[in-house]
């Protein structure tokens, strides 16, 4: 299982595609506060459709409250500015992923304490970024893929 960690999220749509994304894989979603939302919020619902009931989200009040609470042995921030391809990593069970807010992205204090786990999705050069939710997805099957896609049922 992996942790994926939205910090200060602010489009409930977004988050409502993420916890649907969650549910399917079997990954732990957990929302760190402030949210641009209220979590019965319509457009969350019905991106989540009724797939809440299939995730438990967790709300914390900061991230050092997620850090004290979780103690993630890895973690990975996903930004513009990382150094690092986030397809030239091997992932490990258990790792955490760490996405900004969908406006201003992780904020500078944030990136300097993951220092060289800061990892980029490459695009065009004149882009700017990509959707929240297709980069949460994009990176969590690549680090799904390379661990065997454990606890996926067969079809």
């Amino acid at each position: 299982m992996f942790h994926i960690v939205l910090f200060e999220p602010e489009i409930p749509a977004n988050t409502g595609n993420i916890i649907r994304l969650s549910a399917n894989a079997g990954m732990q979603l957990h929302l760190i506060k402030p949210l641009g939302f209220d979590l019965d919020d319509k457009k969350l619902r019905r991106a989540g459709l009724d797939y809440h009931e299939w995730v438990a989200v967790q709300c914390h009040e900061s991230l050092s409250d997620f850090f004290a609470k979780v103690q993630p042995s890895r973690i990975f921030a996903l930004t513009t500015k990382g150094k690092t391809a986030y397809n030239d990593v091997a992932f490990q069970a258990g790792d955490t992923f760490l996405f900004g807010p969908e406006t201003r992205g992780l904020p500078s204090e944030v990136l300097q304490e993951i220092g060289e786990r800061c990892l980029y999705l490459p695009m065009q050069p004149e882009s700017r970024s990509l959707n929240l939710s297709n980069t949460v997805a994009i990176v969590l099957y690549e680090a799904w893929r390379q661990v065997g896609f454990v606890g996926a049922g067969s079809k």
